[in-house]
C-alpha cells in the first residue's frame, strides 16, 4: 500500500477488453471443421453481441479486480489455503476473517455467503464452497458445483450489484476435472445473462494458470463472437448442455408419475393386506420356527460376496501372471517392426516435468500390425513410465477407417495393464477429435474404462497443447502439423497460449 493506504496494484475493468472485442477463432467455414457431424443442430448458445459486451476473460489476481464483488472460492470453515483465497483473506484485512470467524462461522457445499470487501478494491465478497469430486458420485459433484454459481448469481442479483469477478470455483486439489468445471460454469453464467443481463454490466472470468487455455478453448462455444464461431460450436459443445438454467440434466432421475395411481389410501391397504390373502393372522417371520432357522436370505448373500471376493483374486492373480509374462517376452522379442513404425514413443515432459507419451493415431493400420507385437511394445515402453505420474496424446489426425482400433485389442490392453497405469494417467488428450472418436471415446470410458474417464480430454488443435507442454518437447509429425494450419489456421488462439503458461 502507499501512505494513503490505497492498493497501488488495483485493476480497472474498463481496463479489460470485453470478450466482444477479442478476436474470433480463424476457422473459416463449416467444411474446415473435419470429416464430422453436427452435435447440435440449432445452436443451444446463439451469437449475442450484447451478452460478449457483458463477459471478459481475463488472466491476473481477483483480489486486485476493481469491482463491486469478486468471488472467493474456499472450504466450510473458510480455512482453505489455496492461494487466490490467502490472497483476498490478507488484502482485506483482520475486518474480513473477524466477520467470517464469528458472524458468518461456516458455508456449507454448493452454498455462498456474502460480506464486505473491506480493504479490498471490491465492495463485496462472494464466499462459497466448491465439491470434491469422486467418480462414484459425479452427478452430486456437478449439481453441488453448479448450486455454487447458481447461489453467487443469485446474491448478485438480490443485492443489485453490477460487475462480478468470478474466480474459477472448481478446484483440481479437491479433484474436480477442469474441463467439466469449466463447461458448467461458462453455461450457468451464461443462462443468467440471457435471464438478467439487462441489471448487470459485467462478468470477469479471472483465470490463472491451467485454466487460461481451457476457458479460452471453451468460450467459443458458450459465447461465440460470430456466425461462424455458432457454426463451429455447434460441431463441439457437449451433447449435454444443461437446463434452462445450466443445470445438469440427468435423464434416468426424470421419472414419470402418474396422478392419482390409487384413487384412495384405503384400497391400497386393502388390497395389500396379507393376512386376508391368506386367510392366516399369523405373523410367519416373528414365530419361533422361523427364528430357529436364521436369515436364510442373509446367509446366502453373505456366502456369495465370499464367492465374488474369491473370484475377484483369482483374476488379478491371473492377470497380474500374464502382465509378468508378457513384460519377459517384451524384452527378449525383436519388436523392431512395430518400433520402426513411430506409432507410439515418448515425446518429453510437460511443464510439470512428467512425462508424455504420444500416439500417432494414422501410423496404426490395424491390418497391417502384429497386436500380439504391439501389445508387447506398448508394455515394454510404458512399464517404467508410468510409475511416475505421466500424460498421454493421442493424435486422431488423419486417420481413416483402416486406422481405427478394434475396440477388442483396447479392451485386452485396459484389462491387462497394471493399476499403476490407471492410478498415474494425469491425462489423456485426443487431438483433432472427430465426432465418431468421441462417440467412441465416451462408450469405452463409460463402459469399458470408467476409472479414466474425467483424464480424457478433447483437443480441436495443436495450440493449445502450449499451455502444458513446451513446444520444444513436443515431437509432433509435420504431416500433422499441416494438417492443424488447414483446419486451424496460423495462431488461431486469441492471445498466444504459450506466455499464459509461462508460470506454469
Amino acid at each position: 500500500m502507499d501512505p494513503l493506504g490505497v492498493l497501488v496494484d488495483i485493476v480497472d475493468i474498463n481496463s479489460l477488453k470485453p470478450w466482444s472485442q477479442s478476436r474470433p477463432k480463424s476457422l473459416h467455414n463449416a467444411s474446415n471443421f473435419g470429416n464430422q457431424e453436427k452435435i447440435h443442430q440449432i445452436s443451444p448458445f446463439p451469437y449475442s453481441n450484447y451478452i460478449n459486451n457483458k463477459v471478459i476473460l481475463w488472466e491476473g489476481d481477483l483480489s486486485c479486480l476493481n469491482v463491486q464483488a469478486i468471488v472467493n472460492s474456499t472450504n466450510e470453515t473458510f480455512t482453505d489455503r489455496n492461494p487466490l483465497s490467502e490472497r483476498i483473506l490478507h488484502r482485506a484485512g483482520t475486518q474480513l476473517k473477524q466477520d467470517l470467524y464469528t458472524n458468518i462461522k461456516g458455508c456449507k457445499t454448493g452454498d455462498a455467503k456474502l460480506t464486505k470487501g473491506y480493504n479490498l478494491p471490491a465492495r463485496y465478497v462472494i464466499h462459497t464452497v466448491g465439491p470434491k469430486f469422486n467418480v462414484k458420485y459425479q452427478t452430486a459433484a456437478e449439481s453441488a458445483l453448479f448450486s455454487c454459481y447458481f447461489k453467487v448469481l443469485q446474491l448478485v442479483k438480490e443485492y443489485s450489484l453490477t460487475s462480478v469477478g468470478m474466480c474459477v470455483i472448481n478446484c483440481i486439489r479437491r479433484g474436480y476435472p477442469p474441463y467439466e468445471g469449466a463447461h458448467i460454469a461458462l453455461r450457468t453464467v451464461r443462462r443468467f445473462l440471457e435471464k438478467f443481463g439487462k441489471d448487470l454490466e459485467v462478468i470477469v472470468f479471472a483465470v490463472e494458470n491451467v485454466d487460461v487455455g481451457i476457458y479460452e478453448l471453451l468460450m467459443p462455444l458458450y459465447y461465440p463472437r460470430s456466425e461462424v464461431e455458432e457454426e463451429y460450436a455447434m460441431y463441439y459443445l457437449p451433447i449435454d448442455v444443461g437446463g434452462e438454467n445450466g443445470e445438469p440434466v440427468f435423464p434416468e432421475r426424470q421419472i414419470r408419475i402418474v396422478d392419482k395411481p390409487f384413487s384412495d389410501m384405503k384400497d391400497l391397504e386393502k388390497n395389500f393386506d396379507l393376512a386376508e390373502q391368506l386367510e392366516s393372522s399369523v405373523n410367519v417371520g416373528n414365530t419361533s420356527f422361523a427364528k430357529m432357522h436364521g436369515d436364510v436370505d442373509k446367509e446366502r448373500k453373505s456366502s456369495q460376496k465370499v464367492t465374488e471376493y474369491s473370484n475377484v483374486l483369482i483374476t488379478e492373480v491371473q492377470r497380474m501372471n500374464k502382465y509378468e509374462r508378457m513384460l519377459r517376452r517384451s524384452k527378449t522379442e525383436d519388436l523392431r517392426p512395430i518400433e520402426n513404425i513411430r506409432c507410439l514413443y515418448h515425446s518429453g515432459e510437460d511443464r510439470f516435468g512428467r512425462p508424455v507419451i504420444t500416439f500417432i493415431g494414422h501410423r496404426f493400420k490395424f491390418s497391417e500390425i502384429n497386436f500380439d507385437k504391439a501389445l508387447l511394445y506398448l508394455i515394454n515402453k510404458l512399464n517404467s513410465v508410468v510409475q511416475q505420474n505421466y500424460v498421454v496424446l493421442y493424435f486422431h489426425s488423419l486417420t481413416t477407417k483402416e486406422h481405427q482400433i478394434p475396440f477388442t485389442f483396447l479392451k485386452e490392453a485396459y484389462d491387462l495393464l497394471d493399476q499403476t497405469y490407471k492410478k498415474h494417467l494425469r491425462a489423456f488428450y485426443i487431438i483433432h477429435p472427430t465426432i465418431r472418436s468421441r462417440m467412441m471415446t465416451w462408450w469405452f470410458t463409460t463402459f469399458a474404462a470408467s476409472t479414466i474417464k474425467d483424464k480424457v480430454h478433447s483437443l480441436p488443435g495443436i495450440e493449445f497443447l502450449y499451455n502444458l507442454i513446451s513446444p520444444d518437447q513436443l515431437d509432433i509429425p509435420e504431416a500433422i502439423i499441416e494438417y492443424d494450419y488447414k483446419i486451424n489456421g496460423v495462431r488461431y488462439c486469441t492471445q498466444p497460449v504459450i506466455d499464459a503458461a509461462a508460470s506454469l
